[in-house]
């Protein structure tokens, strides 16, 4: 029997986790790696545009799948990918980040070769990597198989991307020595009794608590888990921005969006006068606190993540996540009260004047598009926050980059979302601006028989931007007009349906033509430059009120 090679033992440990694809851009160095990935049975080669765009399809398929996969040539293309790399850092995405370095005689007589900067040094984009990811490593022969074992384990343990460099005389070498496969973290009896013990006695004592749930768990697969704990216990729970959908927006114990102060208010006001939150691997990023609106107290707050939890000032380590969820579940008190708080959902589908489309017209008819089981893709601004009290149907998934918030990331991450999930509907929501910076992938649906339906919002130019600034008409927030429209069929997609729309009316054809249709669809919405939904417009009030105070 012939021994692994280097890349074949990488390749099929990632496969047996669930990497079957892995997205990327071909280049010298890693011709090894390519030719290995291509030859695979289990995995495919997907090829992007460029770099930035494989590495953000690689987390959008991590969104799906758990965990994902792109392979990059050294310097260049490594370099390239890296800002998607750092967004799925701060996303807590599984993202393997596979890199092709020169041969190791190079290396050692530091060889002036291309994609490097000249200086014989060959360790410097590694060291530029390292910030970026929980855990690295160069391949050799020697160290294949156990480094392979630890970087997967700390990708599973942080959900965070790891690096991977594998110089080209190295893939095809067999791989030499073996390695115990470490197990699963388990939480420290002791100390998850004592976690367990606390929140319970916190939870007992509250006069009114309820649940505020993460995107960390929907990394981590517990949102039933959560899902059990909530219906346990009988606490209302809430949604803030980035974690919008993690648990059904059909569940009897959603009381809505938390929002702050932009939008709400009932809800604001009921989960700020709750003496005990339970923040199920939520984080109070900005994007969350809604521009500094929100008020949660530390002293109120029970903070359960994914390997500690955190009741008042006293800490719990060495607690999993997913343990002490059990635990709770099994020994909560169940409460029989609900708030009598409906959530506030983007308003009812209205008219608009023949010749344009208001942002009150054009959010609600999105809403009212979706459909159960649907994944939602929006880059952060105009077209999620227009979407963000958007009511989802029964397993509707809606994902933005909040934290990270790249512009441009939702195309190629809607791309890797669908080869990740290719029997679920997919929609892609963005806006132009953010659709130029990486507009080449939509070629890529086509190309792997993918069918998204997206629309692409026109404003002329960067309204999120403009909502921040202030003064909106500054020229570094125009951009250049394209026919939107007609890039699908110049990206080599084929029987699409397209439209390019600018009044309710012709809007409304195109989303009844694009439910039924059989093909894809790629929708142009024309809005005016300053259309912006309710939320940003309240966003947009408080940063002139900050800006107007200093």
């Amino acid at each position: 029997m012939t021994a692994e090679t280097v890349i074949q033992h990488i390749l099929r440990r990632l496969n047996e986790i669930g990497v079957d694809d892995i997205f990327g851009v071909a280049g010298d160095y890693a011709f090894p790696v390519n030719d290995a990935i291509v030859g695979h049975p289990a995995i495919n080669w997907i090829g992007c545009c460029n770099e930035l765009n494989a590495a953000y399809a690689a987390d959008g398929y991590a969104r799906m799948r758990g965990v994902g996969a792109v392979c990059t040539t050294y310097g260049v293309g490594e370099l390239a990918a890296m800002s998607a790399i750092a967004g799925s850092y701060a996303e807590h995405l599984a993202v393997f980040h596979l890199v092709g370095t020169p041969n190791l005689v190079t290396q050692e007589t530091r060889a002036l070769v291309h994609h490097t900067l000249g200086t014989g040094e060959f360790g410097m984009f590694h060291k530029m990597a390292e910030p970026i990811v929980c855990a690295s490593a160069v391949m050799n022969p020697q160290n294949a198989v156990v480094e392979t074992e630890r970087l997967i384990a700390a990708a599973l343990y942080h959900r965070r991307p790891v690096y991977m460099a594998i110089a080209s005389d190295v893939a095809d070498t067999p791989v030499l020595g073996e390695a115990v496969r470490p197990g699963l973290p388990t939480s420290d009896i002791e100390s998850l009794s004592a976690a367990t013990e606390a929140v319970l006695s916190a939870l007992d004592g509250a006069r009114e608590p309820c649940v505020l749930p993460g995107v960390l768990l929907r990394r981590l697969g517990l949102q039933d888990a959560a899902a059990k704990f909530v219906e346990a216990s009988g606490l209302p729970f809430a949604t803030m921005f980035a974690d919008k959908s993690v648990l059904g927006e059909d569940h009897p114990n959603y009381i809505g969006m938390y929002v702050g102060r932009l939008m709400g208010e009932p809800v604001r006001q009921f989960v700020e006068s709750c003496d005990v939150v339970v923040m199920l691997g939520a984080k109070l990023t900005d994007g969350n606190s809604a521009g500094g609106t929100v008020s949660l107290k530390s002293g109120k707050t029970i903070n359960i993540d994914h390997h500690r939890t955190t009741v008042g000032t006293k800490a719990y380590r060495n607690v999993e996540m997913a343990d002490i969820l059990a635990a709770l579940t099994d020994r909560a008190t169940k409460r029989t009260l609900l708030p009598a708080i409906t959530p506030e959902t983007i308003g009812p589908i209205v008219g608009c004047d023949e010749d344009s489309i208001t942002a009150d017209a054009l959010y609600p008819r999105l809403a009212n598009f979706f459909r159960p089981g649907d994944v939602i893709m929006t880059d952060t601004g105009t077209s999620s926050l227009g979407l963000a009290l958007a009511q989802l149907p029964h397993g509707a998934e809606f994902h933005n980059e909040t934290l990270w918030a790249s512009i441009g990331w939702a195309t190629p991450a809607a791309f890797g979302a669908a080869v990740g999930a290719r029997d679920r509907r997919l929609i892609l929501v963005t806006g132009e601006g953010s659709h130029q910076m990486t507009a080449q992938e939509i070629g890529q649906f086509d190309r792997r028989g993918l069918r998204p339906i997206v629309f692409v919002l026109n404003n002329s130019g960067y309204l999120s931007e403009r909502m921040l600034c202030k003064d909106m008409a500054l020229a570094y927030n125009d951009i250049a007009q394209w026919n939107y429209a007609e890039l699908p069929h110049a990206l080599g997609c084929q029987g699409w349906f397209t439209a390019r729309v600018s009044s309710c009316g012709v809007l409304d054809d195109a989303l009844k033509t694009a439910e039924q249709a059989d093909s894809t669809a790629y929708i142009e919405i024309v809005t005016d430059a300053y259309e912006a939904p309710p939320m940003y417009r309240k966003l947009h009030e408080h940063v002139e009120s900050f800006y107007n105070v200093h």
